[in-house]
């Protein structure tokens, strides 16, 4: 990812978007790159939206945000995304969240890592993902049910990762190769093309050109 595509980000996203209550996104004393603190307030942003319905005051933060610089693919995704938190309701959030996603049985979407590699829940991936969880010291929250492999739960641990100063680039890299990078793009591109869905469209569209920069990024710094 190049350095002004990262610079574009508005630096507000990485201060007001939390990717959840108790995620380590603030970093106290510790010197975080403003490159290193837009890659993870992407991915607080991201999990944010796509953890639960999103409420009125993430939807007020999100068109509030400041336009990114540029006409690239990025900076259109990210317009789009501001301007269409601006025009649903809460409600249609709220209506646009559980046919995507929880529906009657099922959503339209299936967004864990496992079923994308897979077409199962529950499968090796899940497993390969624990084991790694594990070797970076998360442990699994009581109260959650869901998987480890829902697309935000990644999101958040990547954001935790990028502004740990203990966590070195290269497992950043590896983390995200073996458990994000090979189905992320499909998911996004799912997402950006489930009709009648204007913020979760939009949503898919940032993903996808985020996750675009992010991949080249960490791959040329291999």
């Amino acid at each position: 990812m190049a350095n002004d595509s990262l610079n574009a980000i508005p630096a507000q996203v990485s201060a007001q978007i939390q990717a959840s209550p108790g995620a380590r996104l603030q970093t106290g004393e510790d010197v975080v790159s403003a490159e290193d603190a837009a890659r993870a307030g992407l991915y607080g942003l991201l999990a944010a939206l796509l953890r639960d319905v999103p409420s009125a005051a993430l939807l007020v933060q999100v068109r509030g945000l400041d336009a990114a610089a540029g006409r690239d693919d990025f900076a259109l995704a990210w317009e789009g995304l501001r301007l269409a938190a601006g025009q649903v309701s809460p409600g249609e959030a709220d209506d646009e969240y559980h046919r995507l996603f929880i529906g009657l049985g099922r959503g339209e979407l299936v967004p864990y890592g496992s079923w994308y590699q897979t077409g199962f829940l529950m499968e090796l991936p899940l497993g390969a993902l624990r084991r790694d969880l594990a070797a970076l010291g998360f442990e699994r929250d009581p109260g959650v049910h869901e998987p480890e492999d829902h697309v935000a739960a990644l999101c958040e641990v990547l954001a935790q990762l990028v502004l740990d100063p203990d966590v070195a680039l290269e497992r950043q890299r590896d983390f995200y190769r073996a458990h994000l990078g090979r189905w992320i793009g499909r998911f996004c591109r799912d997402l950006e093309t489930v009709p009648e869905a204007p913020l979760y469209g939009a949503v898919g569209r940032l993903g996808a050109a985020f996750f675009e920069l992010e991949g080249r990024y960490l791959e040329m710094e291999d």
